[in-house]
């Protein structure tokens, strides 16, 4: 059985990548930090605002991504681009 070779360092490097082309999107788009937040169900831009930057740990979770990838009009997997 084969192991993760995956270690926290490269976990964080790919939240980074995440937030990093969830912002661009978003700005593509047209959206703000906070009418992306309302969109999503979010009474605040905390959540966006730190998982785009990777700020303290907080990173997007698949369930903001999906939200965000439907609010977008994309397709999830171009969260992942560059990774």
């Amino acid at each position: 059985m084969k192991e993760c070779t995956i270690d926290n360092t490269k976990m964080q490097d790919i939240y980074k990548q995440i937030g990093l082309n969830v912002a661009r999107i978003r700005k593509e788009k047209g959206y703000s930090q906070l009418q992306l937040s309302l969109a999503i169900g979010h009474k605040a831009v905390g959540t966006v605002s730190t998982a785009e930057k990777s700020i303290n740990n907080k990173h997007f979770n698949i369930e903001h991504l999906v939200k965000i990838a439907d609010v977008l009009e994309i397709d999830i997997k171009d969260f992942f681009k560059g990774l």
